[in-house]
């Protein structure tokens, strides 16, 4: 039986808060059990150097963990300068820009800060889930006010992980379980079932074929779920 006593297909409890934030054009807190996300999204009338005059936005993201984060304290400057945050980050900004139509904005960009509240594995999972719902709400902000006439996304992305932990193949691990996996795997998905990124890494022996295959169908179906709540979150459904 798995730590938390859930089903190998199980999703911990998620929580995607919407407008949690009073000031961001966009807000999300994604609860993922008990590892939390704060999401928020900003959109600026600017964008980098070098999408100037090329008439489309641009999405990027920062990540970074509170220093009480885990169960010891973190330097706030060093989780904020090391090299997993830049890796997660970059992820998280990959993430939202596969879904985003970037001439439908205009030349403005969104930053898409995601902060760990608390973590309990599975952070960049419950960024890119809750960074996506910031994301679609500061674009409902600028069709509110006329700046767009449509969402500019072309679809939903989130995220989930999977792992190999005691030989069997469960969906969506916390700490305990990410700590003593054989294998773990990120998978980021569209709503429609298009894979943006996998990141799958054997702790030991290698894991075959048809393990991958497991993980990658439990990350399927644990995507369906997300997208659900991240519809509902968002009065779509």
């Amino acid at each position: 039986m798995r730590p938390s006593g859930r089903n190998t297909d199980q999703l911990r409890n998620i929580v995607l808060e919407t407008d949690f934030s009073k000031y961001a054009e966009g807000s999300c807190l994604a609860k993922f059990g008990d590892t939390h996300v704060l999401c928020t999204a900003s959109v600026e009338d600017s964008v980098p150097p070098f999408m100037r005059n090329s008439g489309r936005g641009w999405v990027t993201a920062e990540y970074g963990m509170l220093p009480r984060a885990t169960n010891t304290r973190n330097d706030r400057k060093r989780t904020l300068s090391t090299g997993r945050t830049q890796e997660i980050q970059r992820l998280i900004g990959r993430s939202l820009r596969a879904v985003t139509d970037m001439e439908g904005f205009g030349e403005r960009q969104v930053r898409i800060d995601c902060d760990v509240l608390q973590a309990d594995g599975g952070t960049r999972t419950a960024a890119i889930t809750g960074g996506f719902v910031a994301l679609h709400l500061a674009f409902q902000h600028l069709q509110r006010i006329g700046a767009v006439e449509t969402i500019p996304l072309t679809d939903e992305v989130a995220a989930i992980s999977c792992g190999l932990w005691n030989g069997e193949a469960v969906l969506d691990l916390d700490y305990a379980e990410d700590s003593t996996a054989q294998a773990d795997a990120n998978f980021v998905l569209t709503g429609s079932g298009g894979i943006v990124e996998v990141q799958g890494t054997a702790e030991g022996d290698p894991f075959l074929r048809e393990q991958f295959d497991a993980l990658l169908t439990l990350a399927t179906d644990g995507i369906a779920q997300l997208v659900k709540a991240q519809k509902s979150a968002l009065g779509l459904q």
